[in-house]
């Protein structure tokens, strides 16, 4: 019926069976953006947001998220994550902040949704600490960058 492999011969919704697949070294990188006002921008930057440090905040919820994944997306495998690596990029000219995260282990299927997960949840992590300063603050361009291991081999997302 369908070349999904969350989907049977009959539609039904079904977890992909990896048993039989070679454990192989995986590594997924994703992002996440989140603009600001300046006034925003510059409390995050200079660690005056009455709710502590945003960044190291963020980090640490990103890299939680990271491991319950398969908590909150219904097909996807529990996973023994070996690294997980959350890097900001601020850039003060647009009053944005570019969140990657970087996600590793050597099993049967790959780690691209927790990489996205974990992009995402810093930058809500971000705005949830930042609310009360700015409620504008936007999130956008989630999006895996690159994927390495696996039987589909390595993807490199083109950005320019």
């Amino acid at each position: 019926m369908s070349k999904f492999t969350h989907i049977d011969e009959k539609g039904r919704v079904r977890m992909v069976d990896v048993t039989t697949k070679k454990p192989t070294d995986r590594r997924a990188t994703a992002q996440a953006c989140i603009s600001m006002t300046p006034e925003t921008f510059i409390a995050i930057m200079d660690q005056t947001v009455k709710k502590g440090n945003v960044l190291e905040t963020a980090r640490i919820a990103g890299i939680m998220a990271a491991k319950k994944t398969a908590s909150l997306i219904p097909m996807c495998h529990p996973l023994n994550i070996t690294h997980v690596q959350i890097d900001f990029f601020p850039d003060p000219a647009d009053n944005t902040i570019r969140i990657e995260s970087l996600v590793r282990i050597v099993d049967q299927t790959g780690v691209e949704m927790e990489a996205l997960t974990a992009a995402s949840i810093a930058a809500l992590t971000i705005y949830d600490m930042c609310k009360s300063h700015d409620k504008t603050m936007t999130i956008s361009e989630i999006m895996l960058l690159k994927k390495s291991g696996g039987k589909s081999g390595a993807f490199n997302r083109d950005l320019n």
